[in-house]
């Protein structure tokens, strides 16, 4: 990748913006007394949360071994790829790149914001042909490349990441909303060599935590600080933050579900193995299955009948449905409506 200056990058007028600070979250006091934000003196949860999840940062720095001052938290993943696109692309002007098929959210907020989405198709095992990706960079003005890896709704990791950082003039997120279920080396470790990179991941998978809907950006400091001149000021709520700081004090979601989901994962490749209607099952690194039937139409409407819920894929992906990994009792009942089925 070419050297560059990273506000060369970022819209104008999001370089002249001051953001919102909170004086009582950047100053430490003994006993205050807070008559300064308008909140109310009586209730549970009267005061605002922390602006800045001062303490939540603390432990994911320790955890992950990096300063606090690269590290964004935001409302879910989805605020995070919103303001990404926010600071970076001019509206009706700039256009972000995605690959096809993936994750819809990316295209949907480059859309709200008037950017163009151009699509990098995959190839028939879902993995980057890098000739295409250098055809396609070469072709167009791209500001930001959506890389998800694990990739959803394809379940597959995407091979030497790297050397689309590398070859890419603008930034790249790399969305690891389910890397704890792949076993592989977060993008996290590229920090220090691309100040182009982004990296994403959640609480909402592995965890177990998507009804708190916290999402967290790994970045250099400058666009870390971008991120926060843009956000809203108490995006995340106490209640969130105080759930998932207990959840990492006792370590015991991620351990527990981690290990129980690819014991599971493990179950159900082994039966899908057995059953007339599926003809092929994609290789997964992420928490679900993408499988194709040979009528998905049928095996959906099946399925929801029996209160199932799925997520089609077809068109898209032909005869294809995203299957999610459930409880073994949830599991069990996926199996022997799939098993009901004629071929």
């Amino acid at each position: 990748m070419k050297e560059f200056n990273i506000n060369s990058l970022v819209r104008k007028n999001i370089l002249q913006l001051q953001p919102y600070v909170s004086f009582r979250d950047h100053n430490e006091f003994e006993n205050p007394v807070f008559l300064d934000a308008n909140e109310s003196p009586f209730g549970e949860f009267n005061r605002y949360p922390d602006s800045t999840q001062k303490k939540l940062k603390q432990k994911l720095s320790e955890i992950k071994n990096i300063s606090v001052d690269q590290i964004a938290i935001g409302n879910g993943s989805d605020e995070l790829i919103d303001l990404i696109i926010k600071v970076f692309c001019e509206p009706k002007n700039d256009s972000v790149l995605v690959m096809n098929p993936s994750f819809a959210m990316y295209g949907l907020y480059a859309s709200i914001n008037e950017n163009q989405v151009v699509k990098l198709n995959l190839n028939e095992n879902f993995e980057i042909e890098k000739y295409d990706f250098l055809n396609v960079i070469k072709e167009n003005q791209l500001k930001i490349f959506f890389l998800c890896s694990p990739n959803n709704p394809t379940g597959n990791s995407i091979e030497d990441i790297e050397f689309y950082i590398k070859n890419f003039n603008g930034i790249v997120v790399v969305d690891e909303a389910y890397i704890e279920f792949s076993g592989k080396k977060s993008s996290i470790e590229l920090l220090e060599k691309y100040p182009n990179l982004i990296v994403l991941q959640t609480f909402s998978k592995a965890w177990g935590m998507a009804g708190a809907r916290v999402g967290v950006a790994y970045s250099s400091k400058e666009i870390i600080k971008l991120i926060n001149t843009v956000k809203s000021p108490y995006n995340i709520n106490s209640l969130s933050l105080n759930k998932i700081l207990e959840a990492i004090n006792i370590q015991y979601n991620i351990i527990e579900n981690i290990k129980n989901t690819l014991k599971e994962i493990f179950w159900l490749e082994n039966e899908f193995q057995t059953i007339n209607c599926i003809k092929k099952v994609y290789p997964t690194d992420a928490n679900f299955f993408l499988i194709e039937f040979k009528d998905s139409e049928k095996v959906y409407e099946k399925l929801l009948e029996k209160e199932i819920l799925t997520s089609k894929r077809s068109p898209q992906i032909p005869n294809c449905i995203r299957i999610n990994v459930g409880n073994r009792e949830e599991n069990i009942q996926l199996i022997q409506v799939l098993k009901s089925i004629e071929s």
